[in-house]
């Protein structure tokens, strides 16, 4: 029986220092790799955190602008506080409880990407 693995999306980007600016100084993730086929070439770069894994890419075709990912979380509370505490400017996510029983902080990238990352609350 085949078994299927993680997902990775690929996120489309228009400018990279903006994409650095959000993705790692703001979300704190860290870059795995970055390719170009040569130097005029858009950039294709790969950013982690804990495990989770996000394309970006400045190539036409790879992913649309305007998506969204949801991202499961262990102490959605805590990456709440951490966010805030960094004073982005460019965003003050809240955490929201969803009637579907998750706990959630929502953030657009400069690209019009969203992610929303949850936690699953316990059912009584």
């Amino acid at each position: 029986m085949p078994k299927l693995g993680a997902v990775t999306p690929i996120l489309r980007m228009f400018d990279i220092a903006k994409a650095r600016e959000f993705y790692l100084g703001f979300l704190g993730f860290e870059v795995l790799f970055e390719h170009r086929f040569d130097d005029g070439a858009p950039l294709y770069m790969a950013v982690s955190r804990d495990g989770c894994e996000l394309h970006l890419s400045e190539h036409h075709g790879d992913g649309s602008p305007g998506i969204s990912v949801r991202v499961e979380v262990e102490g959605i509370a805590a990456l709440h506080r951490e966010l805030i505490g960094k004073a982005y400017r460019y965003a003050r996510p809240g955490l929201e409880e969803t009637p579907w029983g998750t706990r959630e902080v929502s953030v657009a990238d400069p690209f019009g990407n969203r992610l929303h990352f949850f936690e699953d609350q316990p059912r009584s």
